[in-house]
């Protein structure tokens, strides 16, 4: 069996370790591989090549991915699955590893639809695929949270301001949530349990009155502020995606907090700080070990699933049910965050 992988959408710190663990399992199990470059552009245009064993040698620490990722949507293109599934027969590929976020997954279930042999994995930052406990590049870019919010203590005490953390996200707060309770947040703000600003500057003032003479605040990029007003920006992805890193969420509420407090404060937007660089422990053992169970799902003649963490462990998914709805943070985790402001 020839199997072809592809990674698509935003890059997140371990692809690498999966596209590795899709490979040698598939070469374990005397299969060929099929890299193909620049997620469903490359299928598309059927920019795909022969993966050997040096290819995915070493590339397991790699950030990134060495396929190369794109945002293209084949569902809005022109006959752009028929174009997909004629590029997957014209190089042979007997079933396809689709690795990304929604938009990605989606592709791959609307290729299922259309009689492909394909296994996805669930990867990305933002956390958010219903059905699976995890998601490729979260571990990695909350732990870049922690170490911001670290770093942003020692220089917001020492001159008494208000430090405002941008985070990406899109629209859910796991990033937010968990990064902001691991480094110590004093006020978490994100999609799902919305605050606004006067709230924000009344919390920030009791703090001044209880003597805290700074604090820190995590906002989540796509987060709604009643009472402030952000940047519009219309332009879109093929997926419908704006850029919510234009709307300059963080720089407005620092400007607001400011105009009605008098306190000092300074923004850092962590932007794609949160992509890049080497993945961690967590995001390298759980890339490794869905993509090696991609392979075995494709192996036993399964498609239109994916393999997923449910209570620790792998599990396997209906793509329909990744994709189905986007998984929000609980209130229990957000009032959590609260305890400590």
């Amino acid at each position: 069996m020839r199997i072809g992988v592809l990674t698509g959408g935003g890059d997140a710190p371990g692809l690498n370790a999966a596209i590795r663990g899709v490979a040698r399992r598939a070469f374990q199990l005397g299969h060929q591989v099929s890299g193909i470059k620049n997620g469903w552009a490359g299928a598309l245009r059927g920019d795909m090549a022969d993966l050997t064993p040096t290819d995915v040698r070493g590339i397991l620490p790699l950030g990134g991915t060495i396929l190369g990722s794109s945002r293209t949507n084949p569902l809005k293109e022109p006959e752009g699955i028929e174009r997909v599934t004629a590029s997957l027969q014209r190089f042979g590929i007997d079933g396809l590893v689709a690795i990304g976020g929604d938009d990605t997954l989606s592709v791959a279930r609307g290729l299922f639809d259309a009689g492909c042999k394909v296994v996805g994995v669930p990867k990305t930052i933002d956390n958010d695929l219903s059905g699976t406990e995890f998601c490729i590049g979260f571990d990695t870019a909350v732990g870049i949270v922690t170490e911001a919010l670290d770093r942003l203590h020692t220089t917001a005490s020492s001159h008494h301001r208000v430090m405002v953390v941008e985070v990406m996200g899109r629209d859910t707060g796991w990033v937010g949530v968990t990064g902001g309770i691991a480094g110590g947040a004093d006020l978490v703000v994100i999609p799902e349990f919305p605050v606004g600003l006067d709230e924000i500057v009344a919390h920030l003032r009791q703090r001044r009155g209880e003597g805290k003479d700074f604090s820190i605040i995590v906002v989540c990029e796509a987060v709604d502020i009643p009472g402030l007003e952000v940047a519009q920006d219309g332009r879109a992805d093929a997926f419908g995606h704006v850029q919510l890193a234009k709307r300059g969420i963080g720089d407005s509420l620092s400007q607001g907090i400011e105009a009605a407090t008098g306190f000092e404060t300074r923004v850092t937007v962590l932007g794609h700080l949160q992509r890049g660089g080497t993945p961690s422990a967590l995001d390298r053992l759980w890339a490794t070990r869905l993509g090696v169970a991609a392979v075995d799902l494709l192996n036993e003649g399964q498609s239109g699933v994916a393999p997923v963490r449910r209570d620790g462990e792998v599990a396997v998914s209906p793509l329909s049910d990744l994709v189905k709805e986007q998984r929000r943070v609980t209130r229990e985790l957000y009032e959590l965050s609260r305890v400590f402001g």
